[in-house]
């Protein structure tokens, strides 16, 4: 079984809106840290917003500004990432994760055991 599966993806014009959505399996997102990451072509995958499952912190990409926000739901399993005021520069491939430990490094992806979903499409056009 897959342990985390996003939906919501798909093509919007610039200014639009998404919502993704994450549904874990198991107790994945019962983990420190739960975030969504994104990856476009021929570029590294970054963090985008991030969240300490415990404290609430979070960190989010500069490029994020207010645009979007990480909630969940531990009933349903499930974490979500509001999009707002999409840009075509954040059409990319968006991951969500969990993982353990230092959240900081967590975005960073610089630990290691993190669990991931397959990932889902976002394409913004002009």
């Amino acid at each position: 079984q897959v342990p985390l599966v996003e939906s919501g993806g798909g093509s919007v014009e610039a200014g639009g809106s998404l919502r993704l959505s994450c549904t874990a399996s198991g107790n994945a997102l019962s983990n420190d840290c739960i975030g969504w990451f994104r990856q476009a072509p021929g570029q590294e995958r970054e963090g985008v917003v991030v969240r300490a499952t415990g404290s609430g912190s979070t960190w989010n990409g500069d490029y994020v500004r207010g645009r979007f926000t990480i909630s969940q739901d531990n009933a349903k399993k499930t974490m979500y990432l509001e999009m707002n005021s999409l840009r075509p520069e954040d059409t990319a491939m968006y991951y969500c994760a969990a993982g353990r430990g230092s959240c900081y490094k967590f975005f960073r992806q610089t630990g290691t055991g993190y669990v991931w979903g397959q990932g889902t499409q976002v394409n913004v056009s002009s």
